[in-house]
This record gives C-alpha cells, sequence and structure tokens, in this order.
C-alpha cells in the first residue's frame, strides 16, 4: 500500500535532488555563493533553477549576466550548508566565511571555487521574476584532475556529490554503481 504526502504542506520530494552551490561576482568583483536545490539540465546546453528574486545571488547574476554552478560534495557539507543559511545580503563576506576561494572563470564572468572540483559555467539567458526561474546556457565544464578517472572521465566515487533529502533535511552522498545506462534495458528487448 502507497502512503500519499500532502505536497501543500511539505512541499515537492523527489529523490536525487541534487546540490548547487551558484557562484557569481557582484558589481565590485566580490565573490558569493549559494545553495540551491531546485535545479537541472533541461536541455542539451541548458540549466534551469528556481533561486528566490530576494537572493544577493540573483541581482549579482541579473547585473554580470553569468554564473557558476558547481555540485556540492561529501568533503565539503557544512560549506555548502553554510551559503545556503547565511545572506549574502546580510553576510557580505560568506564566501570568505564558508572557507571558499574563488578562481575566475575563462569563460564567464563569474567565479569557479577551488574547493569544489567539478562546476558548470553558465551564460544567464533568462530570469523570470514571476517563477523565479533562472536559464542558463552552459558554456564550459570543468573537473579537477584529482576527480578523473584513468580515462580522463569524471568519477563519481572521486567527486562524491551530494544530495538533498527533503523529507528528512538531510544531505546524502550518492552511492555505488549498479548498472549501465542504455545497455542493462537491452536484456528485455525481444
Amino acid at each position: 500500500m502507497k502512503k500519499f504526502f500532502d505536497v501543500s504542506r511539505r512541499g515537492p520530494i523527489l529523490y536525487p535532488q541534487p546540490v548547487f552551490i551558484i557562484a557569481t561576482y557582484d558589481k565590485n568583483g566580490v565573490p558569493n555563493a549559494m545553495n540551491a536545490a531546485w535545479g537541472g539540465i533541461s536541455n542539451s546546453d541548458e540549466i534551469s533553477i528556481c533561486v528566490d528574486a530576494g537572493h544577493k545571488t540573483v541581482a549579482n547574476l541579473l547585473e554580470s549576466g553569468a554564473f557558476t554552478v558547481s555540485m556540492a560534495t561529501a568533503d565539503t557539507v557544512a560549506a555548502c550548508d553554510y551559503v545556503g543559511i547565511v545572506s549574502g545580503n546580510k553576510v557580505p563576506d560568506k564566501f570568505e566565511r564558508a572557507g571558499f576561494h574563488a578562481i575566475k572563470s575563462e569563460y564567464v564572468n563569474a567565479p569557479l571555487i577551488a574547493e569544489l572540483p567539478m562546476a558548470i559555467e553558465c551564460q544567464v539567458i533568462s530570469y523570470d521574476k514571476e517563477t523565479e526561474r533562472l536559464l542558463g546556457r552552459i558554456v564550459n565544464v570543468s573537473a579537477d584532475e584529482s576527480i578523473l578517472d584513468a580515462d580522463g572521465k569524471i568519477d563519481p566515487q572521486k567527486l562524491r556529490p551530494i544530495t538533498y533529502d527533503s523529507m528528512n533535511q538531510a544531505y546524502l552522498v550518492l552511492g555505488d554503481k549498479v548498472g549501465n545506462a542504455f545497455r542493462d534495458g537491452k536484456k528485455l528487448i525481444s
């Protein structure tokens, strides 16, 4: 028997829910970062994220036209949670307080975060203040060599990305490989 959850009281529940760290520069070149969990790839070269218009990040990305999105990792949980619970509007140096160090992207006017080994670099396509939906064009993916396998591909076991568990207000690290995409289902083709 299934149990039904009232999303009007609890909010939506979906697994896995990525933990994105959005980074921007303000008009003076000061880096800022925030934690966002409501988003994903929405086209082959686009990312869509719901971000409240009141965030400093939104003002920054509308001004600069760019942002980066890093995957939060198991090794950086405290810093990644911190940038989600502290407002850049109230704590202007929260990027530094989180222990983050900015690396200027070569592709967009936004910082990469040295402590987060994987990021996508994006140009703003649009931001809808009514729906609070940010749409970005992905212009580059960057990954630290420390998370690459012998073939030069990103190794999830080395990256150790985390997901947000909204039901239990917890972060979970992604686990073991359980199958092969575009191959295992072929067993069922007759």
